[in-house]
């Protein structure tokens, strides 16, 4: 491999764990919005994506004007774009947080961690090869990881209703749509302006669909200082910086690796608690915590082979 290649590869390493990290502290920023106020799951994915969709295009025409220009004058990029937004982005995370409204937030990780197992049978399918080795030891390291961390160890604590479960395989389904269909984007224009324009193309989504549904105005409620504080940091480091740096990190080390790398948000979420309240570790957080470590250090490896 290459010295070029190489740097590329622990870019993408770096960049996707810091957005897995990043996506673990919104998780906690949803839990506690919807603890606290009487924000619906749509409305928030709606304000969530257009408000990080506002910050891309800044940066955007700050920055990229004439690619933006290309990109959106090109007939069948725009189209993969509005698919890509709508589809993708826009549908994962109205359906993860729909899923945290009827479960909680540890069991609806677990049920998008699942997309690491339909990303490894479409690879598979794909290529028409079986599994490697490295890539079921790092699957299973990845899923226990998020297994324990997000349950500490107790299988009963999943708490699954029924639409629980349909809304969390959806969650995992439309993960595993947005992290591989933009692939050739990625490739045409670059990570950055591609997941800029699909957060803002969902931001729109969900506008239409709050409209049609009445969800605005007459769904919006009163918030506080406290909430418009948490829900201004969710937008920003947990849409903005965690799509942007974990489809950037996909970009470069592939939708199969990335996506176990993604098995960090749990663990983020966990450290951030327990740094932030004050929350004990238990045996299955470190347990989880080392399993997430093989995980990275199996990537890495396959990065250098």
């Amino acid at each position: 491999m290459s010295e070029n290649t190489n740097k590329r590869q622990v870019e993408g390493i770096i960049a996707t764990l810091c957005g897995a990290i990043f996506w673990g502290f919104s998780g906690t920023c949803v839990q506690y919005l919807f603890s606290s106020t009487a924000l619906d799951p749509l409305l928030l994915t709606t304000i969530r994506q257009f408000g990080a969709g506002l910050v891309f295009l800044a940066v955007l025409l700050a920055t990229r004007r004439d690619t933006l220009r290309a990109m959106l004058s090109d007939r069948s990029t725009l189209v993969r774009l509005l698919i890509f937004g709508s589809f993708g982005l826009f549908l994962n995370s109205t359906v993860y947080a729909t899923t945290i409204s009827y479960t909680n937030a540890g069991t609806a990780t677990v049920l998008q961690s699942l997309n690491i197992v339909f990303v490894l049978a479409i690879s598979c399918m794909t290529a028409r090869r079986l599994p490697q080795r490295l890539e079921v030891i790092a699957l299973i390291c990845a899923l226990a990881a998020t297994f324990f961390i997000a349950t500490h160890g107790d299988p009963t604590a999943i708490h699954m209703p029924l639409l629980g479960l349909v809304f969390g395989i959806a969650t995992a389904a439309a993960a595993t749509f947005y992290t591989m269909y933009p692939r050739p984007l990625f490739e045409q224009w670059g990570s950055y302006p591609v997941t800029g324009i699909g957060m803002l193309v969902g931001g729109l989504t969900g506008i239409v669909v709050c409209l049609a549904n009445g969800t605005i105005p007459a769904g919006v409620p009163a918030l506080d200082l406290s909430s418009i504080a948490v829900l201004a940091v969710a937008v920003l480091v947990g849409t903005f910086g965690a799509y942007g740096l974990f489809l950037h990190g996909i970009s470069l080390v592939g939708p199969l690796w990335g996506n176990m790398l993604g098995a960090a948000e749990p663990v983020s979420a966990t450290v951030i608690t327990a740094l932030w309240l004050g929350t004990a570790f238990s045996w299955a957080d470190w347990l989880g915590l080392v399993l997430m470590v093989a995980t990275i250090f199996l990537v890495a490896l396959q990065a250098n082979a």
